[in-house]
């Protein structure tokens, strides 16, 4: 591939201070059932036995009518931050499930209370559909206006027991299979551009900047990977126009660079109506009608309508796909940074590569163990998507760790998934990123607690559960851009969020 076919080994490198400082890898533990601790703070919590009786009610409060949920959402967002903000309530009520408001609230959002569930015991009860619902849950206590979706309640806001939930779903894994031929040419396609206009601008003394860059890549690649187009062209399409119309969408729940407090709080409790975004949305419609007739033919045969698979697809893309990926590739490379671990990866790549013929395939990419690990940890340090919900069906019971909880049918749970993936009974280090804990028999063991998909890792997907979809396919990209990556070059630097230098690899390596 173009990426692996260099002349020689060179170093490119543009003006700047020097690299943030490494952690040091090392393998971590099978799990077992120690005592744990809640990130850094002082509280600590003991697994028990699996059987627990119910003691007291679920600690916490929701405060006084609209006080109260003024009073969470600044401190959710401004005078604590949202780590602060679940560890201070954990700790104060010595407990991974408690009462709380989260984000939005009134006036718009009247109900913002959840029960919260931090820890590996509580956390899958979101994922038991027979016990919650996901109807309307998807961004949590508030649930954007349909205008956005061109009308139509998405795939993502559907309850599995909601008839077309099925249909689009089975849409949705026919069209990932019906494209997997294209996956690894449109990562191929999309990367070594990118890889030659970064080289381009060191030359020039210049400093490409990481994530912009890496939203560039991604837009090209699944364009090109499922309707063989490349929208960065000259389509009218752009990253811009995808974030302006996501940004009205998770305002209300999210801080959004550039934005002032005042007006940003303006947006959390008055929603941006989708006049705002109309011209832009459209702009994303005309460009999926244009290029997406066979995928929008294979909805037909789900009995999916064709103007409905359109905005789902749009959705699939634009938000669920494009959003998380631009959140996650960005980390995959300051972690990989951080790690120490560039040129073992750059190796091992070269060497499956290789040993595959010389060509980069899914394939070749299941000989790249450390890759592998690499990619689920990155998944379990800072999952894409932060948090959960689900809505009790019934009456139920919630264990944590430590104890036993009724909840009531109707009530909202919220989980925070950055401490269920650090929850120190089932990791070892948990707040260390280790590049190497899912390698070898024992780390294969950890993978059922990584979450990050709406489900355990180790289970698969279907079109009665709310599993992600695209759960292996986004695996798979992140390990194609990661390979791609590792195939070109055997070392970088950083610069905060620009790339610093970047050093190809010699063909006999």
């Amino acid at each position: 591939m173009a990426s692996f076919l260099s002349d020689r080994s060179t170093t490119l490198s543009s003006s700047g201070v020097g690299a943030r400082g490494c952690w040091i890898a090392s393998k971590s533990r099978p799990a077992t059932n120690f005592r744990y601790q809640l990130h850094s703070s002082a509280w600590k919590a003991t697994a028990l036995s699996p059987t627990k009786r119910i003691q007291r009610e679920i600690p916490g409060s929701y405060g006084l009518p609209l006080l109260g949920s003024i009073s969470d959402r600044f401190n959710y967002f401004y005078f604590q931050g949202t780590e602060e903000f679940f560890r201070s309530r954990a700790e104060k009520y010595q407990s991974t499930v408690f009462r709380v408001n989260m984000p939005p609230g009134p006036p718009f959002f009247p109900d913002p209370r959840v029960i919260v569930l931090l820890d590996q015991q509580s956390f899958p009860a979101l994922f038991d559909v027979s016990k919650v619902s996901k109807r309307d849950v998807f961004t949590g206590t508030y649930k954007p206006s349909a205008d956005f979706n061109g009308g139509y309640r998405i795939l993502s806001y559907l309850d599995a027991d909601e008839p077309r939930h099925a249909q689009i779903k089975a849409f949705c894994f026919d069209m990932l299979k019906s494209r997997a031929k294209s996956i690894v040419p449109g990562m191929d396609f999309a990367a070594c551009r990118c890889f030659d206009r970064w080289e381009k601008e060191l030359r020039a003394k210049q400093a490409p900047e990481l994530v912009s860059s890496i939203e560039e890549i991604c837009l090209a690649f699944l364009t090109r990977a499922l309707m063989d187009h490349d929208a960065t062209g000259a389509s009218g399409l752009s990253t811009e126009t995808i974030k302006k119309w996501l940004a009205p969408q998770i305002a209300p729940v999210a801080l959004l660079d550039a934005i002032p407090p005042p007006i940003m709080e303006l947006l959390h409790v008055f929603p941006l109506p989708f006049a705002v975004v109309k011209k832009d949305y459209e702009a994303i419609v005309s460009y999926f009608s244009a290029h997406s007739t066979a995928l929008l033919d294979l909805a037909a045969t789900h009995g999916v309508p064709r103007d409905e698979a359109l905005h789902n697809l749009i959705f699939m893309v634009c938000f669920n796909t494009f959003g998380g990926l631009i959140r996650l590739l960005p980390e995959v490379v300051q972690r990989v940074h951080e790690s120490g671990v560039a040129k073992e990866l750059s190796n091992e790549v070269a060497a499956a590569v290789r040993d595959a013929g010389g060509r980069l395939t899914a394939r070749s990419i299941d000989g790249m163990p450390l890759l592998h690990s690499v990619v689920y940890e990155c998944l379990r340090f800072q999952p894409p998507v932060p948090f959960q919900y689900a809505r009790a069906r019934q009456d139920m019971v919630i264990e944590s760790h430590k104890e036993a909880f009724r909840v009531k049918k109707g009530e909202m749970l919220c989980g925070f998934q950055p401490f269920a993936t650090r929850d120190g009974v089932v990791f070892d280090r948990p707040n260390e990123f280790l590049p190497r804990r899912f390698m070898g028999d024992d780390g294969a063991k950890l993978l059922k607690y990584v979450l990050w998909s709406n489900g355990p890792q180790t289970e698969n997907p279907s079109v009665d559960n709310k599993h992600c979809a695209g759960k292996d396919f986004i695996v798979l990209v992140t390990r194609l851009f990661l390979a791609e990556f590792f195939l070109r070059y055997e070392s970088f630097q950083l610069d905060g969020q620009s790339i610093k230098s970047l050093s190809r690899r010699s063909p006999s390596t």
